[in-house]
């Protein structure tokens, strides 16, 4: 049963993808924002439609909204699978991608992704990182978000990985706000190294209020761990344990730790 329903589920993706291909070509056509506003919406909405076709995935989301959708934010957000992108794009909003080069050279969905201008970046490469956040400057004074993974890929284990400081850097630079979102389900929705869809998972998507790194003194590293700090809460809130046992980078330190040191 769980081969069958990950073939059709795949199938309609498949469908989707293709179906989407001429409305983006359409909508990029007239979009005259030097931003790619509409563009991007619609390509979202091309993710939520495929969260829609999973008969296996429950989508719950709570938060409040960004009042002004053109007013732009850093969002950053916990990363547990690839289900994250289709799940995160129910949000009502147009936010530009950092995401990995290697999906702007596959056919359709890459031309897709550089038709809405969102952001490639290649992780082994210096110069491709910087160029990420030339990009993302841009984004952002065009009054676009710009959504960053600060763990830099999907977790291994489920729990919340040590986050990058640079989202939060180029936030201070700009001088825009962050808006963190966690995400928890995702992880067993779409499992690492499998194309199978399991049984049914729950997914949940908050968005917090956004946090004002003059709040923090514009330290870009008390605004790194204050803002995975409260993911890491709400996830452990989820889930019904502890902080620490969501903390995966807490995990790290600890078996790094030589033998019989104490913490």
């Amino acid at each position: 049963m769980t081969v069958l329903r990950s073939i059709w589920t795949w199938f309609s993706f498949g469908a989707i993808l293709i179906l989407w291909l001429p409305i983006i070509g359409f909508v990029r056509l007239f979009d005259r924002d030097p931003g790619r506003y509409r563009t991007g919406r619609w390509f979202r909405r091309m993710g939520s439609a495929i969260t829609r076709a999973n008969p296996v995935w429950h989508v719950t989301i709570s938060g409040s909204y960004p009042e002004n959708v053109r007013q732009p934010f850093v969002v950053v957000c916990n990363h547990q699978s690839l289900a994250d992108i289709p799940v995160l794009s129910n949000l009502p909003w147009d936010m530009k991608w950092v995401t990995k080069a290697s999906l702007f050279d596959l056919p359709v969905l890459g031309w897709m992704l550089k038709a809405s201008g969102d952001i490639p970046v290649r992780r082994e490469s210096l110069r491709s990182r910087a160029q990420v956040f030339i990009e993302a400057k841009k984004r952002l004074r065009n009054r676009i978000s710009v959504l960053i993974m600060p763990e830099g890929t999907r977790s291994p284990n489920g729990k919340i990985q040590a986050f990058s400081d640079g989202p939060f850097k180029l936030a201070v630079r700009e001088g825009v706000q962050v808006l963190p979102l966690a995400v928890d389900g995702t992880f067993s929705a779409l499992p690492r190294k499998s194309w199978k869809f399991g049984r049914k998972c729950w997914i949940r998507l908050h968005v917090f209020d956004a946090v004002d790194p003059a709040s923090l003194g514009d330290n870009a590293a008390e605004l790194t761990e204050h803002v995975r700090r409260m993911i890491i809460l709400k996830v452990a809130e989820w889930r019904g344990v502890t902080a620490d046992e969501v903390d995966g980078a807490r995990v790290e330190d600890e078996n790094a730790r030589p033998a019989g040191q104490d913490s």
